[in-house]
């Protein structure tokens, strides 16, 4: 039942966290903008704590994925494991860092890069390691193409922060986002079919055996 439960919470977690963050920003001050702000100037600015919310909750749902892949026998130890571990406790760092202040805003920058360059490079591993499995093979191809979107975002973002003088960071660091999101969805995903797949078949063959019985 445990291991069930993590995909739970690790799906759910992200749902809740990317809902969060587009209707914060949907719904947000308008003198904000998404497109030249970062997500931690956007955070510092925007009052409703919406932002730090989703933070925590993705932090932590990331957590749950990691101990559900190590419940399910992932191939996810040492660096792949080390890596999702330092994204979520960036995350969490970040979301419970103020970002009032000049020194504060700093901090919370940091840990937003650390969390930034975590998954990328937890991906590059997995791909080798999944698609080695046969139970996890099937998340390696889409984790592949992902990890690549995800490191050119990378690359971007590292040229737009210092030659390119910030010019649509803030596009370019939601784009980003959104890419290594994807990444931990689609191992969710599989983590959820893995978890849940065996349990769900034999409930159907005993629902079909007991409509045989009665007829």
């Amino acid at each position: 039942m445990v291991k069930r439960l993590y995909p739970l919470l690790a799906g759910g977690g992200i749902l809740l966290a990317v809902v969060t963050v587009v209707t914060a920003q949907v719904g947000g001050d308008a003198s904000l903008n998404p497109v030249s702000m970062t997500i931690s100037q956007y955070a510092a600015r925007d009052e409703g704590g919406a932002i730090e919310t989703a933070m925590a909750v993705l932090g932590l749902a990331s957590l749950a994925l990691l101990a559900g892949m190590r419940a399910l026998d992932a191939p996810v130890d040492g660096w792949p494991a080390r890596l999702i571990g330092l994204w979520s406790v960036s995350l969490i760092g970040a979301a419970v860092m103020p970002s009032g202040t000049a020194w504060q805003g700093d901090v919370h920058g940091v840990l937003s890069a650390v969390a930034f360059v975590s998954v990328p490079a937890a991906a590059i591993q997995l791909v080798g390691r999944l698609g080695q499995d046969e139970r996890w093979k099937a998340a390696a191809r889409p984790l592949e193409w992902l990890a690549l979107a995800s490191g050119l975002g990378l690359a971007v973002i590292t040229y737009v922060a210092l030659p390119g003088h910030g010019v649509m960071i803030g596009l370019v660091e939601r784009l980003l986002l959104t890419a290594e999101v994807a990444v931990l969805g689609v191992l969710a995903v599989r983590l959820a079919q893995l978890a849940w797949g065996p349990w769900l078949r034999v409930r159907a063959a005993g629902r079909r055996a007991g409509f045989l019985v009665h007829r």
